[in-house]
């Protein structure tokens, strides 16, 4: 079982909740992407389905926990998406809650339906599954995973425990790559961009993808520091149609605004994005007001592309009103 880093009070909660024999059916776990969410997600399915928890902590030798952990127990569903936007369907949720009639065939008489990466999950979908996750059979389990617990229905949130996953620290980031077997220049590009997001410091070593996204972030936020309208249109241009492409440069310039207004208080404060270098560059030529206006564009910015509206129109729009903040 993949050893888990940080987030005590969490496991301790979960932990909890096994002892006591009163795991809650319905959990969301929410937090960056990258934290570990779907971790947390499968180390509760363990801990649900484990013959033999210790403390409440799975055996991780029982054959459960060893079916769970190879991703073929015959009672854990991981809920399936549908179409470009990789959405949970009303169809879905009405083929989970006729399949959760069907008692489970193990020894804890439990059985578990798993809801990765719910972002996009409709108003309707969940409206569907309210009832089910409201009064669900003595058996059946429901785990959520999104990065906000914002992205659900307030009477959803209301009968489900939200539990936070947060990062770890960047010491612990680097004892988990190390362990993993990546070498030390690996884990020292990779920590120095994503710091204690363990997930996402494996993906940079691993996606050759992320690291050009790494290295787009770098432009676009090289030609803000230099007010250069041409670069910055030119960056921008450059990141092409992909949604996922879009989502992960904007987040990360976004994060980049936010270091830039939190440095411009606090010279030695914690930054959270790829560059600090290039955050405090920006701290000394950026107010916080302005820095406020950057982060709503770029946000407006996310949520056309997300409407299908074009992206080089977008970020065309995007790169006008960036410069028209500046100046």
């Amino acid at each position: 079982m993949k050893k888990i880093y940080g987030n005590k009070y969490l496991l301790d909660t979960l932990h909890n909740m096994i002892r006591q024999n009163k795991p809650a059916h319905s959990v969301i776990f929410y937090g960056e992407k990258g934290s570990g969410r779907k971790l947390m997600a499968d180390y509760y399915t363990s801990q649900l389905l484990c013959k033999f928890p210790d403390g409440g902590k799975p055996c991780g030798v029982c054959s459960s926990c060893r079916n769970n952990g190879a991703g073929v127990h015959p009672d854990v569903m991981y809920v399936p998406t549908e179409g470009k936007l990789e959405s949970y369907s009303v169809r879905t949720a009405r083929a989970v809650i006729a399949d959760s009639g069907i008692k489970p065939n193990n020894d804890t008489a439990r059985k578990v339906y798993i809801f990765r990466d719910c972002r996009n999950m409709s108003t309707q979908t969940q409206n569907t599954l309210l009832k089910l996750i409201e009064e669900p059979p003595e058996y059946a389990y429901f785990i959520f995973t999104a990065e906000s617990r914002n992205e659900f229905l307030p009477t959803i949130i209301s009968r489900c425990i939200c539990l936070g996953v947060s990062t770890c620290t960047t010491d612990e980031a680097v004892q988990s790559l190390s362990e993993s077997g990546y070498n030390t220049d690996e884990i020292n590009s990779a920590t120095a961009c994503f710091h204690g997001n363990i997930g996402r410091c494996t993906d940079y070593i691993l996606n050759s993808e992320l690291k050009k996204q790494v290295d787009l972030t770098k432009r676009i936020s090289d030609s803000i520091i230099r007010k250069d309208e041409y670069g910055l249109n030119s960056a921008l241009y450059s990141v092409g149609s992909s949604r996922n492409d879009i989502r992960e440069v904007l987040s990360m310039l976004d994060k980049l605004i936010r270091d830039c207004a939190i440095l411009s208080r606090d010279k030695d404060a914690r930054t959270i994005s790829c560059f600090r270098g290039a955050a405090q560059q920006l701290s000394g030529m950026m107010t916080v007001y302005q820095a406020i206006s950057v982060h709503d564009t770029i946000e407006k910015a996310w949520k056309a592309v997300d409407s299908n509206v074009s992206a080089p129109l977008v970020f065309s729009g995007l790169c006008a009103e960036i410069m028209t903040i500046l100046n």
